[in-house]
């Protein structure tokens, strides 16, 4: 099952989401059917409603209330995973979603399997199935297969969309992302990341060998996401919506203590399995951090050989090179500076173009960035020209695309008149100051095996030259 569900991933989530749509709506009317019918037997349990019951409990037992929210905290987890999916369908989707029919049908359905246990304590050894008429329980093992199948799938959807946008905002290599639908731009499918999910879920369910075993691996990891994004939303609030620390700081510490204590409620369930999302987390940390620092040394390397821009102009004022017919556009992360590719090939080609364009793709941190904010022009004279292309992190990086906005009488991108030059850096770990060694190499080797910019930024096959050049980190 594990194995069919990721080979159907490239034939698009559109597809996928026709097929599984229905059964989903189904799979939580039916949850708010159980819940409904078990609510009827003994409605006092809707009592429960009231938080004070909660805090008696905790009041009364203190060392077993912490402990159970260990055990609860699996019955929220999917919310996890919905949001996750946030990326590919927007806020409002997901929101409706989630309170219009997914909310209202779990807690129904909670109250149901409480009012159940109130009227046979015995049920608790299956509370879920037991709610159901002794007929409907093949049906229903049925649906519950298909609705974990699919809340995979929300799960796989969410990975291709938190890695696009980790690919925009600088912490990963860039990938092949293929999109999917012609309609909808988040719908994507990056094959590196399929693949080593179906590796890496097959070996955990080969080792774990039963859902109760990675019960534990899945509480911390789920807790640990939720605290760490409580962090990160702090600095949010606190340093980039410049929220007063008096409105902000009475919100972030409940959200910080409840998720601190379902983390803390987990740990003792490390050593039983929840070691294995801890150090999975270290190692993408350790990754997405190399990479991150290794692509601001690379820069700080190339910019100490750079040439600023308005000398290598006045340079070519005095000693103008031949000039060529066409359009040629260099990419370079650097708008201020003569991008390397342009000096290899005035170095060994002796000729300029025409029209020379030094072009610059900068991230904004939102989703997407309107058609009318997405590029900025300078003419420097003498046919040379920087152009900064905005996207945001979900927009598709499609650079021939977006270069037909700029209208300007002195600039041509017409396909056949455009040719793009592209620098490829080959990176060498040395004893200068910047990365341990280790990390130098691993930085290397994500560099090399890195998706290429032709390809990532959608540029013509046959108008790309490449120039590549050594650098020691």
């Amino acid at each position: 099952v594990l194995v069919g569900l990721f080979l159907i991933q490239k034939h698009g989530t559109d597809r996928i989401g026709k097929l599984f749509g229905p059964v989903m709506v189904v799979w939580f009317l039916v949850l708010a059917g159980l819940g409904i019918h078990g609510i009827a037997q003994h409605p006092e349990v809707l009592s429960a409603l009231n938080p004070v019951w909660g805090v008696r409990f905790f009041v009364s037992h203190p060392g077993m209330g912490v402990a159970i929210l260990g055990a609860v905290v699996l019955a929220l987890t999917g919310a996890e995973a919905l949001y996750a999916d946030m990326g590919h369908f927007g806020r409002k989707p997901i929101a409706r979603a989630w309170f219009a029919l997914v909310l209202p049908a779990l807690v129904l359905n909670y109250f149901g399997q409480g009012a159940l246990l109130l009227e046979n304590p015995e049920a608790a050894r299956n509370p879920f199935y037991l709610l159901a008429p002794s007929w409907a329980l093949i049906p229903l093992v049925v649906l519950s297969t298909l609705a974990t199948v699919i809340a995979s799938q929300a799960v796989i959807s969410g990975a291709f969309s938190l890695t696009r946008q980790a690919i925009q905002l600088g912490y990963i290599p860039r990938m092949h992302i293929q999109h999917t639908s012609s309609a909808e731009q988040g719908q994507i499918y990056i094959g590196a990341v399929n693949w080593s999910l179906m590796v890496g879920v097959i070996l955990l369910v080969l080792g774990f060998e039963s859902s109760n075993a990675l019960a534990s691996a899945y509480g911390v990891a789920v807790t640990g996401t939720m605290l760490i994004t409580s962090i990160l939303v702090s600095a949010v609030m606190l340093l980039l919506w410049k929220w007063p620390p008096v409105l902000a700081i009475p919100v972030l510490i409940v959200f910080l203590l409840v998720d601190g204590l379902f983390f803390a409620a987990n740990v003792p369930k490390i050593v039983q399995g929840g070691a294995f999302p801890v150090l999975a987390g270290i190692v993408l940390f350790i990754l997405m951090t190399t990479w991150k620092r290794g692509k601001e040394l690379l820069m700080d390397r190339l910019d100490e050989g750079g040439l600023p821009l308005p000398i290598f102009i006045s340079s070519i004022r005095v000693q103008p090179p031949h000039r060529v017919q066409g359009t040629a556009v260099f990419l370079t992360a650097r708008p201020d500076a003569v991008p390397h590719a342009l000096l290899h090939n005035l170095l060994h080609n002796q000729v300029l173009h025409e029209q020379v364009v030094m072009l610059t793709v900068v991230y904004e941190d939102i989703p997407r960035v309107p058609a009318s904010r997405r590029f900025e022009v300078d003419a420097y004279g003498e046919g040379f020209f920087r152009v900064i292309l905005h996207f945001g992190f979900t927009d598709e990086p499609d650079v021939p695309e977006a270069l037909k906005l700029c209208h300007l009488d002195d600039l041509d991108f017409s396909p056949m008149r455009t040719t793009y030059f592209l620098s490829r850096e080959t990176v060498i770990a040395s004893r200068i100051k910047g990365m341990a060694r280790w990390r130098e190499s691993l930085f290397a080797f994500m560099l090399k095996n890195a998706n290429g910019n032709l390809r990532f930024f959608k540029l013509p096959v046959n108008r790309v030259i490449e120039l590549g050049t050594q650098v020691e980190m």
